[in-house]
């Protein structure tokens, strides 16, 4: 069906919502994960809990960590701009571009403006200052994103579901490996889909008034087995941390195995969770922002 200029508007607020309400959700988090004792104590709790088990997992966590880079970033932000290319889409290739350049520009440009203060919880990492957003999660979840926008609608499902169990990984092992907070992987993705959604309104301005949407590349189950499973995750992740609270007055390094695993895995499923809400919301609207056939 032919895009009609009523389709497009509800497109565009549909957009505009996203990203004001993700923005919204970052500034939420940045005043619980790094303002309150609460959140930060949660925070370390994660943290400190990703010992169990690390020598298990210590190396492969290692090598995912490492394989990102900027070099690496870059060179993957040519093959995605490629892949738009080759199917003809200049439009596309750079809003892909704009979206992974501008989430990891504001990514490192928010760890130099976030401060951090220290409320005694952590002050062995208090020392090294703010660590929000997470630089690796950005690089990791930008692509992913970016992905899904640029792949054809017959392999996009498939690119969805890998880029977010990339992503996901990618934040998690930030935890695993000690580098960076729970909160910080999921500020990031925040940072992300924010971007996600201004690139899809740029896609939205400037697409031909004769461009082609069909039905059929609504990935609708997809985005519902990613969004769904995400929200339950995410809400197994709030329950699991906050069982946790009623302990709060202990000092971290005093607590025992049990709750440092509660709060370590509440918070790796929160970390997932939360990817695969914000990839299960560009699902949902790609097909309108990248139609069948551009006019």
């Amino acid at each position: 069906m032919r895009v009609q200029a009523t389709a497009r508007g509800w497109t565009a607020v549909w957009l505009v919502v996203l990203a004001l309400a993700q923005a919204a959700a970052l500034v939420m988090l940045w005043r619980f994960a790094v303002h309150t004792g609460t959140g930060q104590w949660l925070d370390t709790v994660a943290l400190t809990g990703n010992r169990i088990g690390q020598d298990q997992i210590d190396g492969p966590v290692n090598r995912i960590l490492n394989a990102m880079s900027v070099v690496s970033l870059v060179a993957t932000t040519v093959v995605i701009g490629f892949i738009a290319l080759i199917r003809g889409r200049k439009t596309l290739a750079i809003a892909a571009t704009l979206l992974i350049a501008g989430a990891n520009v504001s990514t490192q440009l928010l760890k130099h403006v976030i401060d951090r203060p220290s409320l005694g919880i952590d002050p062995e990492r208090d020392a090294v200052g703010n660590s929000m957003p997470s630089g690796h999660t950005t690089i990791a979840a930008s692509v992913a994103l970016a992905l899904i926008l640029v792949l054809p609608a017959k392999v996009r499902v498939l690119g969805a579901f890998l880029g977010v169990a990339y992503a996901a990984t990618a934040g998690v092992a930030t935890l695993s490996a000690g580098w960076h907070r729970p909160s910080d992987a999921v500020a990031a993705f925040l940072v992300v889909g924010v971007w996600a959604a201004l690139a899809g309104l740029m896609l939205l301005v400037l697409q031909h008034e004769q461009a082609l949407v069909s039905s059929a590349d609504a990935h609708r189950v997809a985005a519902a087995v990613l969004g769904v499973g995400g929200l339950l995750a995410v809400l197994a992740s709030g329950l699991a941390l906050t069982s946790l609270l009623d302990q709060q007055q202990i000092p971290v390094d005093e607590l025992g195995r049990h709750p440092l695993l509660i709060g370590y895995a509440g918070s790796a499923a929160g970390i997932a969770g939360t990817m695969g809400v914000v990839a299960a919301l560009v699902l949902l609207s790609v097909h309108r922002l990248v139609p069948r056939h551009k006019g």
